[in-house]
């Protein structure tokens, strides 16, 4: 059993995505045009956004929503950006990327995603040390494994200190978001194209049209460049394909849910802890005493897992400015998660299948 097997989730769709494929070749019009502006209109409705500006992929539509903040004034260069200490290390890559710097927060020990309280604890830190919070500027929140950070807290913290923020969505397709969210569409996802592609969505006007231009050379018309910008741009058959699966995203969540929910009730053993239930379940992360015999154990039974993610950035060779730094629980879930399979185009049995390949590793004991 393949940890994700796209080819079985894509199937479904199969005939409409070769239909929607060849009318693209068949128009003529490859860029910037039908697909892309509608997929753009419906994944801004299906947000509740009053605006979506689709771009080349997840690390991109990061880069630009923080691009856009410098050109608009709003933050600098050398300014502090806050992030999870758990997460994937493009969400820290676009915060260096922009000469902004990264500022890890370790998480939450039961939702595995950025502490409140710790994001509190470093900025009263400033504020006792120098009588105000220094050049920290903005809150990224990195909604992990398809689960929802407290964005109502996070929310009052941003609006007390005049913080912005900008939040990773990368894998909480479905999930109830607002406000200025990074999507990523890799064909992993929740809603997957059939390659690279990205969107950010906001209701700040002006926002949206800087990334707009500065997503396209950083013009607004052809030969005016009014910033040093980028080529970052979604090409018409993966807008295409997105449209024929964002119908099916909720269905397909839903099967999601249901797998989890299979695997947080009938999985029972002291060796492992479960996730909490509130997820879309991107990915599926339990943690275990000894991850490395359970995935071997598995393995042997023809259940592939994965890790997310075996070393943190603050370990990172690319941050060996952070080598001394220590965040326990990001550590903690570094060395003991394990990502079970947890998709739609799995059956009952083989959700079956995993969850008496996990029991039997003890009950064999």
């Amino acid at each position: 059993m393949n940890y994700l097997d796209l080819h079985a989730i894509n199937a479904p769709y199969e005939p409409q995505i070769k239909q929607a494929l060849l009318d693209v070749v068949d128009s003529g019009w490859y860029l910037f045009g039908k697909q892309v502006c509608e997929f753009e209109k419906e994944w801004a409705a299906y947000n509740e956004a009053k605006h979506c500006v689709a771009c080349a992929n997840g690390l991109d539509a990061l880069r630009l929503v923080m691009k856009a903040w410098i050109e608009m004034g709003l933050i600098n260069e050398g300014d502090e950006v806050i992030v999870p200490a758990n997460t994937y290390i493009a969400t820290i890559l676009a915060v260096s990327d922009n000469g902004l710097c990264p500022l890890p927060v370790d998480a939450d020990p039961l939702s595995y995603v950025i502490s409140v309280d710790k994001v509190k604890a470093l900025l009263n830190e400033r504020i006792a040390k120098q009588g105000n919070i220094g050049r920290i500027r903005a809150i990224l929140p990195v909604h992990l494994y398809g689960t929802l950070c407290d964005m109502k807290a996070l929310a009052e913290i941003a609006e007390s200190h005049n913080l912005l923020m900008l939040q990773d969505c990368a894998q909480c397709h479905g999930q109830q978001v607002s406000g200025t969210c990074a999507w990523s569409f890799y064909p992993g996802k929740n809603l997957g194209a059939l390659g690279d592609a990205g969107a950010i969505t906001t209701d700040d006007e002006a926002l949206a049209e800087t990334i707009r231009r500065i997503a396209f050379y950083g013009s607004s018309r052809k030969y005016i460049h009014q910033y040093k910008g980028l080529n970052s741009r979604m090409d018409e058959m993966q807008a295409a394909v997105l449209r024929i699966k964002l119908k099916d995203l909720d269905r397909c969540n839903r099967r999601r849910q249901e797998i989890a929910m299979r695997y947080i009730n009938e999985i029972s053993n002291p060796h492992v802890v479960l996730p909490q239930p509130d997820s879309v379940f991107h990915i599926f992360p339990l943690l275990c005493d000894d991850r490395d015999a359970l995935q071997k154990h598995l393995l042997s039974l023809g259940i592939q897992t994965q890790i997310h993610y075996p070393i943190p950035p603050h370990r990172q060779e690319a941050y060996k400015e952070w080598a001394d730094l220590h965040f326990p629980v990001a550590e903690h879930i570094s060395e003991h998660e394990l990502s079970l399979p947890c998709h739609p185009a799995m059956s009952d049995e083989d959700v079956q299948t995993v969850i008496e390949g996990v029991m039997g590793m003890w009950n064999e004991e």
